[in-house]
């Protein structure tokens, strides 16, 4: 099942510098670590590419997560909204990511999953929210648009059974528990 236009457009973020997952005792950047076989960026894109939304994947180094989201909303910005999803989500199920893109097309200007009552990602964002997007810089994110269409009431949060929403890979733990979760999926 494919997202029919005008869909938003799955903002892959890829810049970070990753340094948690050395520290942790990584010997590469986490993007490219292995997992079964494939590494953590490979399968966030293969999830990105199976929802058949449009994506974008922002892989320039940037200071910090804002400057990278400014970055790859800038590059695509006629689109009708964006999905921010770090590309340290490499469980994230296609079906999760054409959930949220179906309601961000209801109304809202932002939606945020959450999986078991923890908030995860990918985050939307309707074109309303373009230029507080672009005014990102820093570490933050972008925390600072979610939070001003909240007290305006336009954040939607959607329930989903994906525990890929949730599970980024910062540390070589959080790498090992993404390898027991996919081997349980494989079951």
């Amino acid at each position: 099942m494919f997202f029919h236009p005008p869909a938003p457009v799955v903002l892959v973020l890829a810049s970070g510098r990753g340094e948690r997952f050395v520290a942790s005792g990584g010997a590469v950047h986490k993007l490219r670590a292995l997992l079964a076989g494939q590494t953590v960026l490979e399968y966030t894109l293969d999830a990105v590419r199976l929802s058949g939304l449009p994506w974008h994947l922002e892989d320039v180094g940037h200071p910090g997560m804002g400057d990278s989201i400014a970055a790859a909303v800038r590059a695509t910005a006629g689109a009708p909204g964006w999905l921010v999803l770090p590309g340290d989500l490499p469980l994230v199920r296609p079906e999760t990511l054409r959930t949220l893109a179906h309601a961000l097309a209801s109304g809202c200007a932002v939606v945020v999953p959450e999986h078991q009552g923890a908030r995860g990602h990918p985050v939307g964002f309707a074109a309303e929210c373009l230029q507080d997007l672009l005014a990102l810089t820093g570490e933050q994110g972008a925390a600072s648009v979610v939070r001003k269409q909240a007290q305006q009431g336009r954040v939607q949060r959607v329930a989903v059974e994906d525990e890929g929403t949730v599970t980024d890979v910062d540390t070589v733990q959080d790498l090992e528990r993404a390898e027991r979760i996919l081997a349980a999926r494989r079951c």
